[in-house]
């Protein structure tokens, strides 16, 4: 399966790690700064990889190639427009998070991505933790019984020297704040355990150290799905003087979960009424990653493989993508009005958040 990568920042070694390790056929390499790719392939140990192309443009990219995937792991303002042109010229895609900066962009991706066949992932790798995929197991079994309520703790530290590395960082139209960048996994794996469908939502956010931003770095809401759960969310960037943690919790009637670590990859309590001989050593699983990003990219990558092979969805679609989007539009535009929000939303995007620290 032939594939190229658009965007080689922060976050490319991840996908590069996850391409070699599922044997793709690495085809191209885009990125509009040329050197950022040859520091990308120092990093991945690729420096005498010459059979891969290098462009500043993917249009020409995919002009001058037959590419069956890629990867979209730009600056967040550019990946609905990005991805969009991919599925009009019938490539698969993976896109990091969020998959756009607005609702209408992201509908966009999911009417034409169906519309054409072509299939899209929204890259919220940490589905695919150990942790996260054990208590997934339990809610599908149904070991909780009813849900009562939940709650996502997303407490890291980025200072200025992360925002510096790359401009668009915090900046509405490129990219958001805390929720958007930071949290949104969290955020996501949070809607998805409690079922999808959100009622309402009512958020704060504020900017309180990085007046050198122009959005958030820290924002809280409660979440009312409806099945009747309830949740809390709580994302910043904000803690001195290094990550802590992220730290999803789930309580129902027969169980109580709580997934922790630095990205949701522990688990520091399981209690089921139900226990059996597993659950010993599913209490205090720790998963070894060597950065907040986890080890689920490689796992996502293969599952996107089989889903083209299968002509399947993949296991973390673009409406997964949008949902998750969603929630934070929701939390901003509620910050911005000042009341609760009901959802669906049909038309929001973070750049109706300008201004709003100013």
């Amino acid at each position: 399966m032939k594939y190229a990568l658009i965007g080689c920042g922060r976050i490319a070694i991840n996908h590069i790690k996850a391409v070699l390790k599922n044997e793709l056929e690495f085809v191209a390499a885009c990125d509009v700064e040329l050197e950022k790719i040859d520091i990308l392939f120092n990093k991945a140990n690729l420096e005498n990889c010459e059979s891969v192309k290098r462009y500043t443009d993917y249009k020409k990219m995919l002009t001058e190639n037959e590419i069956d995937l890629v990867g979209i792991a730009t600056e967040s303002g550019v990946h609905a427009e990005i991805a969009l042109y991919c599925i009009d010229h019938g490539v698969n895609c993976i896109i990091e998070k969020p998959i756009a900066m607005s609702i209408q962009d992201a509908d966009e991706i999911i009417r034409r991505s169906e519309e054409r066949g072509v299939k899209v992932a929204a890259c919220h790798q940490n589905r695919f933790n150990v942790a996260v995929q054990e208590l997934r197991g339990a809610l599908e079994a149904g070991r909780f019984g009813k849900l009562s309520h939940g709650s996502i703790h997303v407490r890291w530290n980025r200072n200025e020297n992360y925002y510096t590395q790359a401009p668009w960082r915090g900046k509405w139209a490129s990219d958001g704040g805390a929720l958007m960048n930071q949290c949104i996994h969290g955020i996501d794996l949070l809607r998805w355990m409690f079922g999808d469908e959100v009622e309402e939502v009512y958020g704060q956010t504020r900017q309180q150290f990085h007046d050198y931003l122009e959005a958030e770095d820290v924002g809280m809401a409660v979440v009312k799905f409806k099945n009747g759960a309830i949740a809390t969310i709580e994302g910043t960037t904000n803690v001195y003087p290094q990550n802590l943690e992220e730290t999803l919790y789930v309580f129902g009637e027969k169980g109580t979960v709580k997934v922790g670590g630095k990205s949701t990859n522990n688990i520091d309590v399981w209690q089921f009424t139900d226990e059996d001989a597993a659950d010993t050593h599913k209490r205090g699983l720790q998963e070894q990653t060597s950065n907040v990003y986890g080890n689920g990219h490689s796992s996502l990558y293969e599952d996107v493989i089989r889903a083209i092979q299968e002509n399947r969805k993949p296991y973390v679609d673009a409406v997964a993508g949008r949902n998750a989007l969603e929630l934070v539009l929701a939390i901003y535009k509620s910050q911005k009005t000042g009341l609760p929000v009901k959802l669906p939303l049909t038309d929001f995007a973070s750049t109706e958040m300008t201004g709003e620290f100013s």
